[in-house]
């Protein structure tokens, strides 16, 4: 048997024969609860495999048709690739028609056809009047010039040719693809004697194979894939476009319910907010107006919440806007997915559309960033190249790691590793320093652009100085510190700055122009201290001889220090460049000799006290030349 990955679901009003036509082609009864069968109604989902004529199966669902189980209606929807569109000869078009009309528009489906069921029951005059009902019902939409068959399930009229129908637009219909991270709506859970939990339903991404560790959310339940059947047929995987059951281990039936979600671990998260592209049904009688209390119908799943209209004040009638739902139960969902929201009191459908992203705050109204944002995200839609590079564009985060962006994604590390690189090729996306962690060229360029214009402003603000402590940097940009350093090296490779030792940054373009005094005060300065050797002046001292501001002391002391001319060793403490070298030569040739530093004799023959030996030493320490082993100091790379 070979499972085509296609789903035909049918459509329509309540007692229009969805379901004696599901059973005439298939033979198995979709309305599966003793209730259904005494009331003669379908008030949840069936389910049917049908054989078609070429040896291939494919999936039907049959929805209910009473306008008081719209809600499974629309869960039944999630999935299917091909609607048969079920009028009654005998009734014509009816409101659910109509509306189930819409909700497959909104949810998706581009395909089908129509069914006109119990001709029997009229004679050829009205059938024909219920076809042109039919006609003017479905203008406009996707159904528009779709084939409309003569059918009934008592008489079999008709059933030849809407079989042969069926193959044939299965066949055009493009199979879904089994890319991406596997993930299920739940349909129907229930547990079977001897092998426990089953939960049901149509995969929307990826493949499962038995062994495989799920993930069923909200709830968080684990469990193992223990058997595998589509439609009926045990299997040993399944993939997006099968109707499948999956039979779990370690998993409590009591705790899984429709809405659910079973899903590949660690990738997918409940969401009480989301960013999306809303569609106005075209026939409603008022506009969607802002902070409406709506249902939001996803996958299986529905939930209550408020809808937020970002770019108008509201929606008309068959108008697009974008929205954010906030919502009191988390969904499920990604990028991509379709929904319906109805009106929560009295309840209507409102109209549709596609989520664009997985809100980490509240969007604010009529911001602009905002829209540009999901306006960029909505464009993407349908290739995931461009979507991959719109999330990067916009990631908070700036700098993102692979693994995030598989998470966000829904994607293997390997699959987007592979479109990355791509990017990168067309100067889109870079990977710069250690680790896999990538950045859209747009966002680096104005990272770049923002750390010249700290490293400007800094500059102005200090005009003495010629380099710049990279944590001054990392307070003017407020950038995580391996990032910073990304992005400082890249300017380093690009020739504009120069990394020095002990986190200094000289941008290579930089000049310090002195004037009279300033350079005469510089040259006292850097003689007295040339003068003290290894007891020199301290600030303080400093100040009283030379008669100037602290400030302009400090500016002095830190473009010496810039400038290679004097060594800061500690506090107060500066040494003039030709005596701290003297110094260093002097510990090495002490460790050496000695195999550790002999400190008596070190102070002797530098001729200085402890009391300006000892910060010595410790700056040493901290520069790493020496270090303290078993009491001793000894050099350090020793």
């Amino acid at each position: 048997m070979e499972i085509q990955p296609i789903v035909i679901g049918t459509a329509g009003h309540i007692d229009h024969g969805k379901s004696t036509l599901v059973k005439a082609l298939t033979g198995i009864d979709p309305d599966r609860w003793e209730e259904e069968r005494v009331r003669g109604m379908t008030i949840d989902l069936g389910f049917a495999g049908l054989d078609l004529p070429d040896g291939r199966k494919v999936g039907i669902v049959d929805v209910p048709g009473h306008e008081r189980f719209v809600r499974n209606m629309v869960a039944g929807a999630t999935g299917i690739d091909l609607v048969v569109l079920v009028v009654a000869a005998d009734d014509g078009v009816m409101p659910q028609t109509r509306e189930h009309l819409a909700i497959m528009e909104l949810v998706g489906v581009t395909r089908g056809f129509v069914a006109l069921t119990k001709v029997d029951l009229v004679d050829e005059e009205l059938a024909e009047l219920a076809q042109e009902d039919v006609r003017d019902a479905v203008a406009g939409t996707f159904l528009e010039g779709a084939p409309i068959v003569h059918v009934s399930a008592v008489t079999g009229r008709g059933l030849d040719e809407l079989r042969g129908l069926l193959e044939r637009l299965a066949l055009e219909v493009e199979p879904r693809p089994d890319e991406g991270i596997f993930r299920m709506p739940i349909q129907r859970v229930f547990s079977v004697r001897g092998f426990g939990t089953v939960v049901t339903g149509i995969p929307v991404s990826g493949r499962v194979a038995v062994g495989d560790s799920l993930e069923i959310l909200p709830g968080g339940e684990r469990g193992k894939v223990r058997g595998i059947q589509a439609y009926h047929e045990q299997v040993t995987q399944a993939r997006a476009g099968h109707s499948t059951a999956l039979n779990l281990s370690d998993v409590d039936h009591r705790a899984v319910q429709r809405g659910g979600v079973v899903v590949t671990p660690s990738f997918f998260k409940p969401l009480t907010m989301i960013g999306a592209r809303l569609v106005a049904l075209a026939g409603l009688e008022r506009p969607i107006t802002n902070r409406m209390q709506v249902r939001v119908h996803s996958g299986t799943a529905d939930s209550l919440g408020e809808l937020v209209l970002l770019d108008r004040e509201e929606l008309a009638p068959g108008e697009e806007g974008l929205v954010q739902l906030r919502m009191s139960e988390p969904l499920v969902c990604a990028p991509g997915d379709r929904f319906v929201t109805r009106l929560a009191s009295p309840v209507t459908t409102l109209g549709g559309g596609v989520v664009l992203e997985e809100s980490r705050y509240r969007l604010k109204r009529f911001k602009a960033f905002v829209i540009d944002q999901l306006q960029r995200q909505a464009e993407s839609l349908g290739s995931l190249s461009a979507m991959l590079e719109a999330q990067l564009a916009r990631h908070p985060d700036r700098w993102v790691a692979l693994a995030d962006l598989a998470v966000e994604m829904k994607r293997g590390k390997e699959e987007l590793r592979g479109l990355l690189e791509e990017l990168a090729a067309d100067d889109r996306a870079l990977s710069p320093g250690p680790g896999e962690r990538w950045i859209h060229r747009e966002t680096l360029d104005l990272s770049l652009a923002q750390v010249q214009d700290a490293l400007e402003e800094w500059f102005q603000a200090h005009p003495l100085r010629r380099k710049i402590d990279v944590r001054e940097l990392r307070g003017a940009t407020g950038f995580e510190p391996a990032f910073l350093s990304a992005l400082l090296e890249l300017s380093a490779e690009r020739g504009e700055l120069v990394l020095e030792a002990g986190g200094l940054v000289t941008p290579v373009d930089r000049r310090v122009e002195l004037d009279e005094d300033t350079a005469q005060l510089r040259r006292r300065v850097l003689d007295l201290l040339a003068e003290g050797r290894l007891k020199p002046p301290g600030q303080g001292e400093l100040l009283g001889i030379l008669g100037v501001e602290e400030g302009a002391l400090r500016e002095i002391l830190d473009l010496l220090v810039d400038e290679g001319e004097v060594a800061h060793v500690s506090g107060e403490m500066y040494l003039a460049r030709p005596v701290y070298e003297e110094v260093r030569e002097a510990v090495v040739d002490n460790c050496r000799r000695n195999g550790h530093l002999e400190i008596p004799e070190l102070r002797d023959q530098l001729g200085t006290t402890r009391k300006f030996l000892i910060p010595l030493l410790e700056h040493l320490d901290g520069v790493g030349l020496t270090a303290r082993r078993a009491g001793h100091r000894v050099l350090k790379q020793h």
